[in-house]
């Protein structure tokens, strides 16, 4: 099937995914999200849901899309497997099995096989996942790269921390369409890694998409970035679009709460049940606690949000695009406290 017909089939099936929020279809976007859509079916291959859901708040859209652009497609300093095993291994940390399958598929195809294991290929690669996710619980481990990849695997590892959460919360396990069996799995995964890899083979000159959103400076938890000058702007320009929509949609002291409980976390799991949450809303407004519920778990442990949470927000009068711009700060508010913790080269 040609590129040309491909695209929009595997775009419209990509935004039956999408759940809690009515996705933007391709032919009804205007504007900053038909440029977004437009862009990221040309560099990316397809209209990747996990940056589409976003759709309802475009700058938001715009920032996920700028980040995921200018890290992980554009040709750098550090080799596209580094990254999407990078991309793998946040994945899985964040116990966020959709992006993690994505993402080790194409891993496998670049490894010239279609390995399972996230950990798959030579050792460098290795070294590399233990770096941006270490699971042994020891100390961190120094970068095993140049400095000069630093801005890109570290921005991959933050992107993914990002995208993990906003995922976890508007997709479901598997990227299939709903109703669609699990068996169907392998065929679609064949389809989506030949429509990325397509897209990767053809030339992605730095910085094309930084002019849909403003200028901004490069936040100081972010400095690991500004040793590549677009990976700095992409994430100045994102994460301000990004922090606005939390002054917009997230009240000040829901903001204060998720940042207060960021202090001294790495990262682990709070429990396995949702009891911890409760008693961290209990001194807030009743009419700030379902979103305040909602923001933590996004932050915390986005696969504990579920129907019933997403339903309390919206009876609290949540609209489509607050629920993605609470989701986008809470989870951007994670990643860069994540991201901070990553030890960097000299």
């Amino acid at each position: 099937m040609p590129a040309s017909v491909l695209r929009p089939v595997l775009g419209a099936l990509g935004l039956t995914q999408i759940r809690y929020v009515d996705p933007v279809r391709r032919g009804r976007a205007s504007g900053l999200v038909a440029e977004v859509y437009r862009q990221l079916e040309r560099d990316f291959g397809v209209l990747a849901p996990p940056v589409a859901l976003h759709a309802p708040a475009p700058e938001v859209l715009a920032a996920a899309w700028v980040l995921l652009r200018e890290t992980l497609i554009v040709p750098g300093a550090a080799p596209r497997a580094a990254k999407e095993a990078v991309a793998t291994a946040v994945s899985l940390g964040n116990a966020c099995p959709y992006c993690a399958t994505i993402h080790n598929n194409a891993l496998g195809l670049l490894a010239g096989g279609g390995s399972a294991r996230p950990d798959a290929g030579a050792a460098a690669l290795e070294e590399v996942v233990n770096w941006a996710m270490p699971t042994d619980g020891g100390p961190p481990q120094p970068p095993p790269f140049p400095a000069a990849q630093t801005p890109e695997l570290a921005g991959v590892a933050v992107l993914l921390h990002y995208l993990n959460r906003m995922v976890n919360v508007f997709l479901r396990d598997v990227p299939l369409p709903p109703g669609v069996p699990e068996v169907a799995l392998p065929v679609v995964l064949r389809v989506l890694g030949w429509a990325m890899m397509s897209a990767a083979r053809r030339p992605h000159g730095p910085g094309l998409s930084l002019d849909l959103l403003p200028a901004a400076p490069l936040p100081a938890d972010l400095s690991w970035a500004a040793g590549n000058p677009t990976v700095a702007q992409a994430f100045g320009r994102a994460c301000a679009a990004i922090d606005e929509a939390g002054r917009r949609s997230v009240p000040e002291a829901v903001r204060d709460l998720v940042q207060v409980n960021l202090v001294g976390w790495r990262g682990g799991p709070r429990g396995i049940s949702r009891a911890w949450v409760e008693g961290l809303v209990e001194g807030l407004p009743e009419r700030q606690r379902p979103v305040a519920r909602f923001a933590l778990l996004v932050a915390f442990a986005s696969y504990q949000v579920d129907s019933a949470v997403v339903r309390d927000c919206r009876a609290a009068g949540a609209d489509a695009p607050t629920l993605v711009e609470v989701s986008a700060w809470s989870a951007m508010t994670a990643a860069r406290w994540l991201g901070a913790q990553l030890p960097a080269g000299g």
